[in-house]
């Protein structure tokens, strides 16, 4: 029972891991990558449908994403979806290819995003207390119904603390790396 209760802890964890590192992903530094275009969603023949499908998204010379788009009929509504995300990217068209190049970025606008994903660690860092508090409440139900043992339940504590203090540190691994994506010109 206390393993299911921590393994259910360890997966949301990694959960919360994972969005916090692909929340970051959506974050602009002044390189180019396909990940940045994730998130965005172009109407195609009636229905919202990842970039990713309707065109192949490559990096040109490190500030350049090129998008090659499958099927002439997208063209306008790709470079539309791109000019509505909040990226603040500006498409440039020509033929079947979309050229968008990421400007630099100046040290107010780097200074903003190191704010911002300070932002979500920190709400990553509070998504994963709140696992840390709700497998601890399980526990502490199953030792109310004598199911368990005051010790079993002190033992089964201190391993989720130790499962949070891991995961929390690996939230702010992520976050210093992206910090010195950011910094870096």
């Amino acid at each position: 029972m206390i393993n299911d209760i921590q393994k259910d802890a360890d997966q949301r964890m990694d959960k919360t891991i994972e969005s916090f590192r692909h929340d970051l992903a959506k974050v602009r530094t002044g390189r180019a990558h396909p990940s940045l275009l994730e998130h965005i969603t172009v109407p195609y023949y009636g229905s919202d449908t990842p970039i990713n499908q309707v065109a192949s998204i490559s990096v040109q010379e490190g500030r350049t994403l090129v998008l090659q788009i499958f099927d002439k009929g997208a063209i306008e509504d790709t470079e539309k979806a791109i000019l509505k995300s909040d990226l603040g990217l500006t498409p440039n068209v020509a033929g079947q290819v979309i050229r968008i190049t990421m400007p630099p970025l100046n040290e107010e606008r780097r200074k903003e995003l190191i704010k911002v994903v300070r932002g979500e660690a920190e709400n990553a860092k509070v998504a994963v207390r709140n696992i840390r508090r709700d497998a601890n409440n399980s526990a502490k139900e199953l030792e109310k119904e004598k199911e368990i043992s005051e010790d079993d339940l002190r033992r089964a504590e201190e391993q989720i603390q130790k499962l949070t203090d891991t995961k929390v540190a690996r939230i702010d691994e992520l976050l210093e790396e992206k910090e010195k994506e950011l910094i870096e010109i």
